[in-house]
């Protein structure tokens, strides 16, 4: 049930137009040989707690490990530019930095996709 005043696509159709436009990033690496796992996932949730859920666009983040050891964060952001305005501030980010520090970071490659309507 809706709450009055409250019209519009529901289903698919409303979930189908929120995320038209939707891009999908995904980056793949490595931890370095010996790396702490436990400071990785560490890291890995303040970069979630303090810097991605507070970027504009981002719908959501997700971090998942291969049984070849090797790892993914896929994003989904609303809109390539949201993505791109992201990337800016990802270099300049104290806690985005001591993320990308516990990387082996000659294995990290990001590759986007849009998602099809």
């Amino acid at each position: 049930m809706r709450p009055p005043g409250r019209e519009g696509p529901t289903g698919a159709a409303r979930h189908q137009r929120a995320y038209a436009s939707a891009v999908i990033e995904i980056m793949r690496f490595r931890l370095p040989p010996g790396a702490d796992q436990a400071a990785f996932l560490a890291a890995d949730r303040r970069v979630q707690e303090e810097f991605a859920y507070r970027q504009p666009g981002l719908l959501r983040r997700t971090t998942a490990r291969g049984q070849d050891g090797g790892w993914i964060v896929i994003d989904l952001w609303r809109s390539a530019a949201d993505a791109d305005a992201c990337d800016a501030r990802w270099e300049a980010d104290p806690v985005t930095q001591a993320f990308m520090a516990l990387l082996d970071r000659s294995s990290v490659t990001t590759e986007r996709f849009e998602q099809l309507e």
